[in-house]
């Protein structure tokens, strides 16, 4: 009898509890950060994408005679650096990893913008095949990083606002759930550019 009394009893709290769960907001706040994790490695896939053409890029940029040795080396460094800054998807929650990782990224974006500027002033590129395909190719992935940072950041907004909405935000700071971390544009992004090239080349 007492088997039984204890068996109704424990069912009664699972039941319980599972509802407890489910009126907070537990169940959906797993699939939302789910989400946020999704989109997070997207947003790392294009990332390295970009990583992976750069040497490459680099390579056949050195091969123009008086191209500004400045540029590929600023390119070069802040791959390297882009590389020392790690972030997995618990870093998401800290905002000051994750405001590094976006500075060093943000920095390499930069870099490559200045260098495919420069590169206009080169003739031996602008009809090198090989270099045509590699820019081509890096302004995609440009393209792609905006998208899936966009994406990233909708699902960062769906998962923070159910985080903070009633009754959900009561339970989610003791279940663990933090806020996490949206990319941000780049400081002075609102204001126009004001660009400026002193370009001198060698003569041959």
């Amino acid at each position: 009898m007492k088997n039984k009394i204890l068996i109704i009893i424990s069912i009664f709290a699972i039941f319980l509890s599972s509802s407890l769960f489910y009126g907070c907001g537990y169940n959906k706040l797993v699939t939302l950060e789910e989400g946020v994790n999704s989109g997070w490695s997207q947003v790392e896939n294009q990332y390295q994408r970009r990583a992976d053409l750069i040497p490459n890029l680099v390579k056949t940029v050195e091969g123009a005679a008086d191209f500004e040795k400045s540029v590929l080396t600023e390119v070069t460094e802040m791959r390297s650096r882009v590389g020392q800054v790690k972030l997995n998807a618990e870093d998401l929650n800290d905002p000051e990893k994750f405001a590094a990782y976006q500075k060093a990224q943000d920095g390499l974006s930069s870099a490559l913008s200045r260098l495919l500027v420069v590169t206009e002033n080169y003739p031996q590129l602008k009809s090198n095949e090989s270099f045509l395909q590699l820019q081509s190719q890096l302004e995609g992935t440009e393209n792609r990083i905006s998208v899936e940072r966009m994406k990233f950041n909708e699902a960062v907004q769906r998962y923070n606002t159910e985080k903070r909405s009633f009754p959900t935000v009561i339970f989610a700071g003791i279940m663990g759930f933090k806020e996490k971390q949206y990319f941000k544009g780049k400081e002075g992004t609102d204001q126009p550019p004001d660009v400026k090239f002193d370009l001198k080349k060698k003569n041959n």
